[in-house]
């Protein structure tokens, strides 16, 4: 089948998001929300981003117009539906939630529709469970914003049909975006399995090392060539994000991360960081404020552990044939910022030194720090 029309499922910040692309694309577009009311608002977002596209002339103020008319904003699932050839779900990250709307959708729509997740975490596999239809099944994670970021990773479940697997490829390159397939659904994808648990180590970190979160985070910016701190990249990201994801992450694997309790104590206290004002660190406006990083306070500090546990789970995801070499570094510099490749930072760092670092962490904390044998060839 050739992909013509698209129904987004969920109007929030991922799913005007990938309506405004995939219009901008050329496909029309049926955006669903269970209200009126959120429709009403994706919509103005989507009028806004167009027309500073349209100031910046990347398009015409004709172009605004035929994009933006091209998404039809409905509250009728059936309706939504009805003439589609692919469903995103783009709904928040509750197993519960999506389960309930993958009974409606298994109801009414046609048995040839794809269905595609744009889960950030929760396996696509089990997802695809929920569905009478597996074998249409399969995971398109989309980075936030949708608008701006180049990367969008594809997982297929165990029974995704790779005919499935290369019209969302070909989707996913008509939007000028660049595709990593994630080969088996493995617990974070690529991109999170990084990213996620290297916020419990810093967490880890600033207990047992005496240091300032800044400190960590300079040394994170300018020694690992980060864009910014993990701390402040978690800020920005979410800490509602990065607990959901670490919970469904460690629900499924014990080995990908060690839960830090802050996390999960900020997002409790609804300290979530920009969105809410506070989160590791504290924000005094809407405008996004960053946070005083130096060369001189990086000087101070050798992330030995959080470079160590990000080369650990890099490693692990190449060892088991989740991705190629290749497309992790893609994935990493276009979903995370990551400026250097992930194994030259360790022989920057120097290899010797990660793994010694490691291996003390493993005798005082346990295995999850057992260092990778694949480490040992970075030399």
């Amino acid at each position: 089948m050739t992909i013509k029309n698209i129904t987004i499922l969920g109007s929030g910040i991922m799913g005007h998001g990938i309506a405004q692309v995939s219009a901008m694309a050329g496909y029309k577009v049926f955006l669903r929300d269970i209200e009126q009311k959120f429709l009403d608002k994706a919509m103005e977002k989507i009028r806004w981003s167009l027309q500073k596209l349209s100031e910046k002339n990347k398009i015409t103020s004709d172009e605004v117009d035929t994009i933006y008319n091209s998404i039809t904003p409905i509250v009728d699932l059936r309706a939504a539906t009805n003439n589609t050839d692919l469903i995103i779900e783009a709904v928040p990250e509750d197993f519960r939630l999506k389960e309930k709307v993958y009974d409606e959708l298994n109801e009414i729509v046609r048995n040839d529709i794809i269905f595609a997740s744009n889960t950030s975490t929760l396996p696509i596999t089990e997802l695809s469970k929920l569905t009478n239809r597996p074998q249409n099944f399969i995971g398109v994670h989309f980075f936030n914003p949708p608008q701006l970021m180049k990367l969008v990773e594809i997982i297929p479940g165990t029974q995704t049909n790779p005919q499935v697997v290369e019209e969302i490829t070909n989707y996913v390159i008509s939007l000028k975006k660049h595709p990593v397939i994630c080969k088996k659904d493995v617990s974070g994808f690529i991109v999170n399995r990084i990213f996620i648990p290297l916020v419990h180590e810093a967490l880890f970190s600033l207990d047992r090392d005496g240091v300032s979160m800044d400190i960590i985070d300079s040394a994170v910016k300018f020694k690992l060539d980060f864009p910014m701190g993990i701390f402040e990249l978690a800020d920005y990201t979410g800490l509602d994000v990065v607990y959901k994801a670490s919970y469904e992450m460690n629900l499924r694997d014990k080995k990908v991360l060690v839960m830090h309790p802050k996390v999960k104590e900020l997002y409790d206290n609804n300290q979530l960081g920009q969105k809410t004002g506070k989160g590791f660190y504290e924000y005094k406006d809407d405008n996004y404020e960053r946070v005083n990083l130096t060369q001189e306070k990086s000087a101070l500090y050798d992330p030995l552990s959080i470079l160590g546990v990000a080369a650990n789970n890099a490693a692990w995801l190449i060892e088991n044939e989740v991705c190629t070499l290749e497309d992790l570094n893609t994935a990493l510099k276009l979903g995370m910022g990551l400026k250097t490749e992930i194994f030259e930072l360790v022989k920057t760092l120097n290899t010797s030194k990660v793994i010694k670092r490691l291996s003390e962490l493993e005798k005082e904390q346990g295995d999850f720090y057992h260092p990778n044998k694949y480490l040992e060839n970075i030399q």
